[in-house]
C-alpha cells in the first residue's frame, strides 16, 4: 500500500506512522524550505512520529509542484491530509478532483472538528478537543480535580481511528476497485469515548460523584509515607478480601462489613478512600513495592521519572529501541509498534528521514532525469 502524506505535527503523522509500521509505503510531502512544522519542535518530536517514511519536498503553491503531486496520486492507494477544511480545495486537490485522477484512492481528511458543523473552520489543538468533548466533565477520582492529561490524548485517539479507518477503506478499495472519502475528526474520536460517561455522570447520576459507578474509592493512586505513589485497583471483591485479610490487623476498620462488596464500598466512598489513604501513608514507596510484590493484588508503582526504563517488565517487553539515521550521524529514541505478531513485524526498518531525503529517488521513479530534478530544485519546486 502506498500512502501520500500531506499531514504535519502530531495526529496525521502518527496516523501514517502506524500504517508505515504495519508495512505501508508512506511518502511524506514537505514544504521545501521549512519542511514539516514538527521538525521545528525538535528532532525527538519529529523522529517518534516519522520513522519508516520517505520524504519528498514539493512546493504545492506552484503549478509544477501540483503536477508532480498529481502524478504521485495516480498510482497511490491513499492520501492523508490534516489541513483545515477548504485548504485542499484551494490547492486544487479536493476529493472530487483527486477522485478524477485515481478513482481507487482512499482520501482521508483528519481535522480537529471535522469537515462539517459550525466549528469546522476553527483553529484547535488537543486541549480544545478534550474540552469540547466533555472529557473534563467525567470525574475519575474521589477527590477529583480538573487537569489536562499528561499526553495528547485526543490527538492520539484521532490518529488511531484514522489509521484503522484507512486500513479498512484501503482493503475495501482493493477488493471493489473503488476508493472513498474519510472525514476523521479528532473531536469525534475522543467524543466516542467521553459521551457515554458524560451522560451517565450528569443525566443518570445528576452530577453527584458518589453515585457515579466509575468513581471508585478502591481504584486510585495513593501517596506513600515518603511522598511517592502507588496505584491500586481493587475492582473485584476478591481483591478487596485479600487486602482486608492482609492489613485489617493494623487497620481494623478495613474489615467493616459495609465495605465487603463493591456496591457497599461505592456507597461509602469517602470512608473507604480515607482508610486506603491512611494505609498507604503507613509505609514508604520501597516498602510497599516489596510487600505488594508478594501478593496477587492489582497494583503498580507510579513511575514519574527515568526509573520507568529500569522496570524489569518494561525492559523485558523490548519496546524501547533506537534507530540510526540513513547518514549514520544521528540516533533517535523509538518505541516499537506496541503489538507483537507471531510472524514478526519489521517496524524499525528505517529511521526518520531528513527533509527531502528521497526526493531524487521518488522523482526518478516518475521518469524525471537528474537534470530535470536539478532544474526543479533550482526553481524552488522541490
Amino acid at each position: 500500500m502506498r500512502i501520500i502524506d500531506l499531514s504535519r505535527l502530531l495526529p496525521g503523522p502518527m496516523t501514517t506512522q502506524l500504517l508505515a509500521d504495519l508495512g505501508a509505503e508512506v511518502v511524506k510531502i514537505e514544504e521545501p524550505k521549512e519542511g514539516d512544522t514538527g521538525r521545528v519542535l525538535g528532532k525527538d518530536m519529529f523522529a517518534r512520529l516519522n520513522r519508516n517514511k520517505k520524504s519528498l519536498t514539493l512546493n504545492l503553491k506552484t503549478d509544477q509542484g501540483k503536477a508532480l503531486l498529481r502524478q504521485l496520486l495516480a498510482n497511490a492507494d491513499a492520501l492523508v491530509e490534516s489541513f483545515r477544511p477548504g485548504v485542499m480545495d484551494r490547492l486544487g486537490f479536493s476529493y472530487e478532483e483527486v477522485k478524477a485522477i485515481n478513482p481507487r484512492l482512499v482520501y482521508c481528511s483528519l481535522s480537529g472538528f471535522g469537515q462539517t458543523g459550525p466549528y469546522a473552520n476553527r483553529a484547535g489543538h488537543d486541549i480544545d478537543f478534550l474540552a469540547l468533548s466533555g472529557y473534563f466533565g467525567v470525574p475519575s477520582q474521589v477527590n477529583d480535580k480538573i487537569a489536562r492529561p499528561k499526553i495528547r490524548l485526543s490527538d492520539y485517539a484521532g490518529a488511531m481511528y484514522a489509521a484503522l479507518s484507512l486500513s479498512v477503506a484501503m482493503a475495501s478499495a482493493k477488493e471493489r476497485g473503488e476508493g472513498q472519502y474519510i472525514d476523521a475528526a479528532i473531536t469525534d474520536a475522543i467524543l466516542a469515548w467521553t459521551a457515554p460517561l458524560v451522560r451517565v455522570a450528569h443525566e443518570v447520576c445528576e452530577g453527584d460523584p458518589d453515585r457515579m459507578p466509575f468513581v471508585m474509592p478502591d481504584n486510585d493512586i495513593f501517596e506513600t509515607s515518603d511522598g511517592e505513589h502507588i496505584a491500586i485497583g481493587l475492582f473485584e471483591n476478591k481483591f478487596w478480601g485479600q487486602l482486608v485479610e492482609q492489613f485489617s490487623s493494623e487497620l481494623p476498620a478495613l474489615a467493616d462489613q459495609r465495605f465487603a462488596t463493591k456496591g457497599g464500598r461505592n456507597q461509602h466512598k469517602s470512608e473507604v478512600h480515607g482508610l486506603l489513604s491512611e494505609l498507604f501513608r503507613s509505609r514508604s514507596f520501597e516498602q510497599w513495592n516489596q510487600l505488594l510484590e508478594q501478593t496477587d493484588l492489582p497494583w503498580a508503582p507510579v513511575w514519574r521519572d527515568m526509573r520507568l526504563f529500569d522496570d524489569p517488565h518494561i525492559q523485558a517487553r523490548g519496546l524501547m529501541q533506537s534507530l540510526t539515521s540513513s547518514d549514520g550521524k544521528e540516533e533517535s529514541f523509538q518505541v516499537r509498534y506496541p503489538v507483537k505478531f507471531s510472524a514478526g513485524l519489521d517496524d524499525l526498518r528505517a529511521g526518520p528521514p531528513s527533509k527531502g531525503e528521497h526526493t531524487d529517488e521518488i522523482l526518478a521513479n516518475l521518469g524525471l532525469a537528474d537534470s530535470d530534478i536539478a532544474v526543479l530544485r533550482d526553481n524552488g519546486i522541490v
